[in-house]
């Protein structure tokens, strides 16, 4: 059963008002797209609606439907390579441009989440929002000390739409997977319960300020990248240092200021690749309203990270076999890739491996030898996810955020430069950290470092002794059992073959005898034989 029929009545309202059939020409969509948009016409709302000449109707459409949907409008944000001009500038105003809420309710919620007033915590607090988002938005003000701080705080009653949206998606996620292999093979359902954690965790300011925390001691001292210090935090309020700098999008003051824009952008691909695997603790969220470049020394410029509320962590295993992937395309060692693949346990037993060594160099062959301005990254990740459904592979979930983080990535590499050698600056990186941490000594060292937590678990060695040759004994003990069972059938299964052929050769002479015999003898022996099959049968 469909959840929250109402909720979904409500989207199709809002669809239908903003005449969202009307952004896209239809004949550049596909033929079940627009069968689905042609159902908004059918709505009411939509025989009135004036909002079809609104040059901003996606955006207040998207603002009215929700945070999520705001979030997905976000991550389109990123692709000026996907999404039309005039689509795409309402998209943007979706980073830090959505319709704020009452200054005074937030006030309130700063007051009652930090227990003080407001005159008492700030010296001054701007009336008007700096910046308002999906989850929160943003006041500027002072601390007494002079220090200038943001003030960022949560929307208030958005968490019952959030969870009932994602019960609708979660619906949905079921319904795909019980249909479609490529929903099965991407763990749809899994990666929809992960992303749904995700965007409540965002919901608590307390972790996004501790996940600030730590991205801070990760680059304090950097050149490279600035992560403003926290304050104060609690659930719904957040006090940070105020940055100075201007989104990753402004490439006009990036220009006027005389900014080498290559030098920015390796520089930011070096800070993802140091996130992902040095820290392994990397940004999830970074559309242009997170990401800050700093202007006061224009020929060494920092990024400054924002909204630190989405961080991805892998696990040791799923690094090593990300960067190994990496490797083995840059190297166009395809055969390679599907073995690490393999290695991995993403491929099934009995799949073809020459054939998905093919596909995979036919698709993603080209990537290595082009720049990002000539790749269509969303295409060729499309492919990639025809080639999972078609082989069955196992996409394990916790790499779709780094997914999803890529995708931002090479949007903001695309817009800054769209010749930069991606795979060139990688390389000698990722080498570097499988070289790193495939390094014997290192592995000694880790070793050595564990002895004492191994020295403190000894003490438990005995019981774990005990209850081990205790378990051995009663599988040996279970495994003397079988084996009498199975020596026993084995012994009746001889005995049957044995009778088998007695009764088989018996029934032969008897048969033989009664042909040569006179007939009256002929009749007893045939008589006898079925009386002795009869008895066979029933035994």
């Amino acid at each position: 059963m469909i959840p929250h029929v109402t909720r979904l009545l409500e989207l199709w309202r809002i669809a239908a008002h903003y005449r969202l059939d009307t952004l896209f020409p239809a004949e550049e969509l596909p033929v079940k797209a627009r069968h689905a948009l042609s159902l908004i016409k059918t709505h009411p709302a939509a025989w009135s609606s004036r909002e079809k000449k609104n040059p901003l109707k996606l955006k207040e459409a998207l603002e009215d439907m929700g945070p999520l949907a705001i979030k997905l409008g976000q991550l389109l944000s990123t692709r000026r390579d996907l999404i039309p001009p005039e689509v795409l500038s309402q998209l943007v105003l979706l980073q830090d441009r959505v319709k704020p809420y009452d200054t005074q309710l937030a006030k309130q919620r700063i007051q009652e989440s930090l227990k003080a007033d407001v005159s008492t915590l700030f010296s001054r607090f701007d009336e008007q929002p700096l910046a308002a988002a999906s989850i929160a938005q943003v006041h500027t003000a002072a601390l007494h000390d002079g220090r200038e701080v943001v003030v960022k705080v949560t929307r208030p009653d958005i968490r019952s739409q959030i969870l009932q949206d994602f019960e609708i998606l979660a619906w949905l996620g079921d319904w795909l997977e019980n249909r479609l292999e490529a929903a099965r093979a991407l763990h749809l359902s899994e990666i929809i319960q992960d992303y749904r954690q995700i965007i409540l965790n965002e919901l608590d300011l307390s972790l996004e300020a501790d996940n600030t925390r730590r991205m801070r001691h990760y680059f304090t001292g950097s050149s490279m990248m600035y992560v403003p210090e926290v304050y104060m935090d609690s659930k719904d309020v957040m006090v940070a240092e105020r940055i100075t700098g201007v989104p990753i999008s402004d490439i006009a003051t990036f220009d006027r200021l005389g900014m080498d824009r290559a030098d920015l952008a390796e520089k930011g691909l070096t800070i993802f690749f140091t996130q992902v695997f040095r820290d392994n603790f990397f940004h999830a969220d970074m559309h242009p309203g997170n990401v800050f470049v700093e202007t006061i020394n224009p020929s060494n410029p920092r990024f400054i990270a924002l909204d630190c509320a989405i961080m991805g962590e892998l696990s040791k295993h799923d690094q090593m076999t990300i960067a190994r992937m990496l490797l083995a395309v840059m190297n166009s060692n395809f055969m390679q890739l599907i073995q690490i693949v393999h290695q991995a346990g993403w491929i099934p037993p009995g799949t073809d491996q020459d054939a998905l060594s093919r596909e995979m160099r036919r698709t993603v062959g080209p990537m290595v030898s082009k720049p990002m301005d000539q790749l269509d990254f969303a295409g060729i990740l499309i492919q990639v996810m025809d080639i999972a459904r078609r082989f069955h592979l196992e996409i394990p979930p916790q790499l779709m955020l780094l997914l999803k983080t890529l995708v931002h990535v090479e949007g903001l590499g695309t817009d800054l430069y769209p010749q930069l050698d991606i795979w060139k600056l990688a390389k000698p990186i990722l080498t570097e950290w499988v070289k790193a941490n495939m390094n014997p000594v290192k592995n000694v060292k880790e070793l050595g470092q564990q002895i004492p937590d191994l020295l403190l678990g000894a003490q438990d060695i005995p019981g774990l002794l005990i209850d081990s040759l205790n378990g051995l004994k009663n599988q040996s003990a279970w495994h003397d059992k079988q084996l009498r069972e199975i020596q026993q059938m084995r012994l009746q299964m001889q005995q049957q073959q044995r009778r088998s052929w007695i009764f088989g050769s018996t029934m032969l002479i008897l048969l033989t005898i009664a042909i040569i015999s006179p007939w009256f003898i002929s009749v007893i022996l045939i008589v006898l034989s079925s009386l002795i099959a009869l008895w066979r049968i029933a035994k």
